[in-house]
């Protein structure tokens, strides 16, 4: 499921290259080569990662902040702490130019959280992809652990 047409055409070219060097190197009936062809193309399937440009004007800061804290609640922080990474995280993402990249949000509960921003037509979407705690790590780069929409919000990629 590719979700992008720039992303289409990135993964394109290298599903193909490393779709015929695998498919190669596997012994067997067309109907293996086939299974494999079919789950490189699926594993191949990508989010185009942006980064909010409008976080110096307050409304947009201010859902910035709602979102990300909501989706930490969510994953069980006490409200005060989450609305505090948000604010903090907010502040590195306005200070530093990172440009567009996931990010790392670390709790003093000892989990640390894997974030993106998205950008799917119009919107900015902020999406909670990895969570971590202790040795127990959950990832879902798929349908994703939490996403909100960041309504008033600019993102480019």
């Amino acid at each position: 499921m590719l979700r992008s047409p720039s992303c289409r055409n990135k993964v394109a070219g290298a599903v193909l290259r490393w779709r015929g060097a695998i498919i190669q190197n596997i012994d067997g009936s067309a109907t293996k080569k086939a299974v494999v062809a079919v789950v490189i193309l699926f594993i191949g399937g990508c989010a185009t990662v942006a980064q909010v440009t409008s976080l110096s004007d307050q409304n947009c800061r201010h859902t910035f902040v709602d979102r990300m804290s909501s989706i930490l609640v969510e994953q069980g922080e006490k409200q005060e702490v989450a609305e505090k990474l948000a604010e903090a995280t907010t502040t590195v993402l306005l200070t530093g130019s990172l440009g567009p990249r996931p990010f790392l949000v670390a709790s003093p509960s000892g989990a640390d959280y894997g974030f993106f921003v998205e950008q799917k037509s119009s919107d900015c979407l902020l999406r909670l992809f990895s969570r971590q705690k202790g040795f127990t790590r959950y990832r879902n780069n798929l349908t994703y652990i939490g996403t909100r929409q960041l309504d008033g919000c600019m993102c480019a990629e």
